[in-house]
């Protein structure tokens, strides 16, 4: 990117500080918006496809990531999609990466990823804003927040069709390398996963609702709720239920049933070295799943407060009660969807570097049944 304004947004000291204006930086005009959202989302979960789904949004940073030589900063997934921001320089081939990664999702996941793009000067002239700046999850992961309601604006731009661009040819591929989902199912160890969407509420004082959010995500800290993921990462277990999926990915090229051979053998070689520790080269396993619970994106903040904690069915009571009083009060709408267990979708351009990703969602419909909440 020769355009390296990025360098100059914040960084965040403290979540607690996510839903305050004043530690964002305005976006400029001539920057453009990428969307991506799954059609009837709610309904494929609900058939058991949440993996698919929530593959099809994290396919979206990987295909727009990779199509940029990697130098894609601001970006952030949803669960049934995902948002992010490029420079004029760079918006004409994130396009092509969305029209890619929409005919993918379509031919190979059979889900209708609506994909679109839109510049910030638009949002800005219909009225709301595009701010961000980075929350810093690790030493080697920073992930970007927005605020100002320009992306949710975006997508419901992209919703009602005057945005969205048409999916490519079945013979231009999207790049998804560093794409995978095999990781399995995260068990809540505390009681619950809870998917949390918090918005402000129409009218509502951005100081209200800064001090709400703030206060639920006290709430939270102070008992422990946090990442579903455990301290020495990820459980090792064997990736039945993501072969098949993840064959939908590699060497797209290849007939499928070579490209399900393929991952059978690579997840096979995969689960060795982590089940029994196998250390090879400079790659430690035990090292690398510590690394994936500290990379997790559990938390952020996209035009609203997103979090899926893992926390006991008390303290999801009490952040309930807090959150019903903000509402009534007219300061936030909110949704929030409980559920055994997590799971993640992983974009790793390499294991041997540490700024691997890894974005957590509820396995029981997470964020894509709280936002539903909200819109009910």
């Amino acid at each position: 990117m020769t355009d390296k304004w990025h360098k100059t947004l914040p960084v965040l000291g403290q979540f607690s500080q996510v839903a305050d204006p004043a530690q964002y930086t305005q976006l400029p005009d001539d920057w453009f918006i990428g969307v991506s959202d799954v059609v009837k989302s709610t309904e494929a979960i609900a058939a058991g496809r949440y993996k698919a789904v929530n593959l099809a949004g994290a396919g979206t940073i990987s295909a727009v990531a990779n199509e940029l030589d990697g130098d894609l900063q601001l970006f952030i997934f949803g669960g049934d999609g995902a948002r992010f921001v490029v420079p004029p320089a760079q918006a004409t081939r994130a396009a092509e990466a969305l029209s890619r990664v929409s005919m993918w999702a379509q031919r190979d996941l059979d889900l209708d990823l609506r994909v679109g793009i839109i510049s910030v000067a638009e949002v800005r002239t219909a009225g709301f804003d595009v701010r961000a700046a980075f929350w810093q999850a690790s030493n080697d992961v920073r992930y970007a927040m927005f605020a100002g309601g320009g992306l949710e604006w975006a997508e419901t731009q992209l919703k009602n069709g005057s945005i969205r661009i048409n999916p490519a040819n079945s013979d231009d591929e999207p790049n998804l390398n560093g794409l995978s989902c095999q990781w399995g199912s995260i068990q809540s160890r505390k009681g619950k996963i809870l998917s949390l969407i918090v918005k402000a509420a129409s009218g509502a004082s951005q100081v209200d609702f800064a001090n709400t959010v703030s206060r639920a995500i006290a709430l939270l800290e102070e008992s422990s709720s946090l990442n579903p993921v455990p301290p020495d990462g990820p459980d090792v277990r064997w990736p039945a239920a993501s072969i098949a999926l993840q064959s939908r990915i590699a060497h797209q090229d290849r007939a499928l049933w070579w490209r399900r051979l393929y991952v059978l053998v690579t997840a096979t070689f995969i689960w060795l070295v982590f089940k029994f520790s196998l250390r090879i080269g400079s790659f430690e396993p035990a090292n690398y799943r510590r690394e994936v619970t500290v990379n997790t994106d559990f938390r952020k903040f996209d035009d609203g407060l997103m979090m899926t904690v893992d926390c006991s069915t008390d303290v999801a009571e009490r952040l309930r009660l807090l959150l019903d009083d903000a509402a009534a009060a007219g300061i936030v709408r909110y949704g929030m969807h409980m559920q055994d267990e997590a799971l993640m979708t992983c974009v790793v351009p390499s294991v041997l570097t540490s700024d691997h990703m890894h974005f957590v969602d509820g396995a029981g419909g997470g964020y894509a049944a709280a936002a539903g909440q909200i819109r009910e």
